[in-house]
């Protein structure tokens, strides 16, 4: 025991600092999270990509993470005062979004989508920006090339040439900020490519985005999400292994045949002699030699313990992985209503936090200021002033997937309550379903006028957007006459609505 080990049990107050005989075995390191990832990080990743190529619960918990921090994509609204400037600036956008991918698999939402997964699993990605010749025919000559978390090895430390330090793969200038990255050619791991095995290519980090969500302060690389819960679903699933081969012996109905001891035990038996075994079949009638005895196996049962010790390890799992259990396990039938609502609305808060300070700021914001900036060198688009005024002109919203509601039509009353009186707009509202307030409203004005083209009307009756269609626009003091029949009109028409059963 050292001198703070006495002086702690000499002053006592935290029992969390003492070394009794409860926290014997209880040796936590005082190592930087760093040193920790570089000994054991590409384990924690290797096993984490185990477990969810093989483990149902750990791919269940990858994909509810990457299908609700992403879902369809978090889409950017420009925030451009010009309506036709903005217009085709999304237009231009949505375009590119198909041809960002450098591997052609998928499109920039895609890539959202891949980068969320793995960053739940290694902790981190990193996305390549490559620039394109105009010759190569894209839309904004950009691309984006994503690469693991491999692909930079954690043992690359040391001084580069120009006197640099490098950490764990990362260069970094006399202040302390990321100049560049030292990646390998090829991932480490991929024997069907061995060419230029090993090689080391020094990247600008300019040219490359690290997305990482951080757990300490001062932490340079990612660790998995599935760290906390790697032990127990690796050990949960030797259990059901265990179990499942347990039901399969009990269900082949075993016999096991005892037979009288040789005269003389000592002697070797000849190969005839030698015993071959039973096998059996369902209904199966098996002749014994004489003296031959038959016991039937009779193994012992699960018990009313497996499925309280599985929901239970699941819930351990589940919190560690902060998915909630249904979404983990696919069982709904353990929740009511109440609480899956309280469920989902603190995953919700996570997956918000989540969104704006990992992927919106590290992944989106740089990725769409490089295509902008592209897309007004290339000329295909012309945006006046945007050497001047470039921070102005890359203001967007970013705009995750719309939140499918628990309880449709109590959600919605209450959202239509929250505008009316005014704790929200329907902007904040538009925006919190994924869309352009802006677009919504010149998508209704043209519905609107395609009925009034055709005689239709499927509003609601009595509803307020019905009431404000009725006021016609001539002279002011047939407006106020014609208002106020309006008015009438909507209350007949509500009071109408009351009155049904």
């Amino acid at each position: 025991m050292n001198w703070r080990q006495r002086l702690g049990a000499f002053i006592g107050g935290f029992d969390a600092g003492q070394h009794h005989r409860r926290l014997r075995g209880f040796q936590a390191t005082h190592a930087h999270v760093n040193a920790l990832i570089a000994a054991s990080g590409p384990d924690i990743t290797a096993r984490a990509r185990w477990l969810v190529r093989n483990n149902g619960y750990a791919v269940n918990a990858v994909e509810s993470w990457a299908a609700n921090t992403v879902g369809d994509g978090i889409k950017p609204i420009s925030k451009l005062v010009d309506a036709a400037r903005k217009e085709e600036l999304q237009r231009l956008w949505l375009a590119w979004t198909d041809e960002a991918d450098a591997e052609g698999l998928t499109d920039f939402y895609g890539l959202q989508r891949r980068a969320a997964r793995e960053v739940f699993l290694a902790g981190e990605v990193f996305v390549r920006i490559r620039p394109r010749r105009p010759e190569d025919g894209l839309t904004v000559p950009l691309q984006l090339q994503m690469l693991p978390s491999e692909m930079l090895p954690l043992h690359e430390t040391g001084v580069a040439r120009n006197g640099n330090a490098i950490r764990q793969g990362i260069e970094f200038d006399r202040i302390g900020r990321r100049v560049a990255y030292h990646f390998l050619r090829r991932h480490p791991g991929d024997s069907t490519d061995p060419g230029l095995s090993g090689e080391i290519v020094r990247v600008p980090a300019s040219e490359v985005i690290h997305v990482i969500d951080p757990v300490e302060g001062g932490q340079l690389r990612g660790v998995s999400k599935l760290a906390p819960a790697i032990v127990k679903l690796f050990l949960l699933d030797q259990y059901d292994d265990a179990e499942l081969d347990r039901k399969k012996v009990a269900a082949m109905y075993a016999m096991f045949v005892t037979s009288p001891a040789p005269e003389n035990p000592l002697a070797p038996l000849d190969d005839e002699e030698m015993p071959a075994g039973v096998e059996i079949s369902p209904g199966q009638i098996v002749r014994l030699d004489p003296g031959e005895d038959v016991t039937v196996g009779q193994p012992a049962d699960s018990g009313a313990t497996y499925e309280p010790f599985q929901y239970r390890t699941l819930l351990q799992i589940s919190a560690a992985l902060g998915i909630p259990y249904p979404y983990l396990a696919n069982d709904m039938v353990k929740g009511n209503f109440s609480n899956s609502r309280l469920a989902l609305i603190e995953f919700r808060r996570r997956v918000s936090a989540w969104q704006h300070s990992v992927m919106v700021y590290q992944l989106c914001r740089p990725a769409y200021a490089r295509w902008l900036d592209l897309a007004v060198l290339s000329g295909a688009m012309t945006l006046p002033g945007y050497e001047t005024d470039r921070p102005r002109m890359l203001a967007a919203d970013w705009l995750p997937t719309k939140w499918d509601w628990v309880d449709p039509l109590k959600d919605a009353n209450a959202e239509i309550a929250q505008i009316e009186a005014g704790l929200k707009s329907r902007t904040q509202a538009i925006a919190e379903r994924g869309y352009d307030a802006e677009q919504v409203d010149r998508e209704v004005a043209a519905e609107r006028a395609r009925e009034r083209a055709l005689g239709l009307d499927f509003r609601r009756p009595g509803s307020p957007a019905q009431g404000v269609q009725a006021v016609p626009v001539n002279d002011d003091s047939e407006d106020d006459n014609r208002s106020d029949d309006a008015a009438d009109d909507v209350s007949a028409r509500s009071r109408t609505e009351e009155d049904r059963p």
